[in-house]
Order: structure tokens, then C-alpha cells, then sequence
């Protein structure tokens, strides 16, 4: 019997150098399904057509920082848990990382292949538990609807 493959994590890498974006789907391709985006404005348009699992995205990027791109994906696509890369130790961007644009980690380039790939794990992780519980609430909202629609029912008999 054939094991169903399972599902590479897709993963929407934003930096605005496209040395980054090459070294990172260089290093992850064979492990992550990778779409790479070299502005926030092409980010926003690859999320239109593509369902992701994590956003990486540069914090310093000319027409918009990282945080304000994560911050703006949010309401249309809450679920993609969010990583953050700095080349630069700046005590604000983590503030408003984690106020603003709900970021999951903060990472300080040049990342480290196996910290990264951790992070990635631990990210997945945490999304996957996030939708086991939401299916779980759900079906429980459900059963408990079924419920009182039968005790309903032996009421008025």
C-alpha cells in the first residue's frame, strides 16, 4: 500500500534583495513549497492566488517595513503565522512586530539554516493545533446545536 505524500508547508518569503529570495529557495525548496515576492505590494498579490502557511518577510524594505506589510495581510488572511528577518537590532520593530503585525517570531539575518528550519516546524505546528481546535470548536458548536434541537423535540412530545 502507497503512503499518501504529505504536504509540503508553503511558505511566501518577502525581501525586497533578490539575493535573499534566491539563497532562501536555494536552501528550502526541497523541504518547503516557496513563493518569493521582492515587495510587499507583489507579497499582497501572490496571497490573492496562492494559500500560504507561514509569511517571512524583511523588516527594511524601501517602500514598506515588514511590519506594516504583515500588519495590512491580517485582516484578509489571519491565519498565516508570521516571521519576521532584520539585518539590524531595532528594539521599536520588535515592539511593533509583536503589537502590530501579531508576528510569531523575530529572526536577525543572516538567519541560520537550522534555526530557521526549527522556527519553521514550530510555526507549522502552532497553525496546525490552531485549526485542529477551530474544527474541534466548530464541530462542538454543531453537536451541542443537535442537541437541543433534540431536547427541543422530546419537549414537545
Amino acid at each position: 500500500m502507497i503512503e499518501p505524500k504529505e504536504e509540503k508547508i508553503r511558505i511566501l518569503y518577502v525581501d525586497d534583495e533578490e539575493n535573499n529570495l534566491q539563497a532562501f529557495k536555494a536552501t528550502f525548496r526541497r523541504d518547503y513549497k516557496i513563493f518569493l515576492a521582492i515587495s510587499a505590494h507583489e507579497g499582497r498579490e501572490l496571497l490573492k492566488t496562492q494559500d500560504v502557511d507561514i509569511i517571512i518577510t524583511d523588516q527594511r524594505m524601501p517602500e514598506e517595513v515588514g511590519v506594516d506589510f504583515l500588519a495590512s495581510v491580517i485582516p484578509l488572511y489571519p491565519e498565516p503565522m508570521r516571521i519576521l528577518l532584520t539585518g539590524y537590532t531595532d528594539i521599536q520593530a520588535v515592539i511593533d512586530a509583536i503589537n502590530k503585525g501579531q508576528v510569531y517570531h523575530y529572526l536577525t539575518k543572516p538567519w541560520e539554516e537550522d534555526y530557521m528550519r526549527t522556527v519553521i516546524k514550530n510555526a507549522y505546528e502552532v497553525l496546525s493545533l490552531r485549526k485542529e481546535n477551530k474544527k474541534l470548536t466548530d464541530d462542538l458548536l454543531k453537536s451541542n446545536d443537535q442537541l437541543e434541537f433534540l431536547l427541543r423535540q422530546n419537549l414537545l412530545s
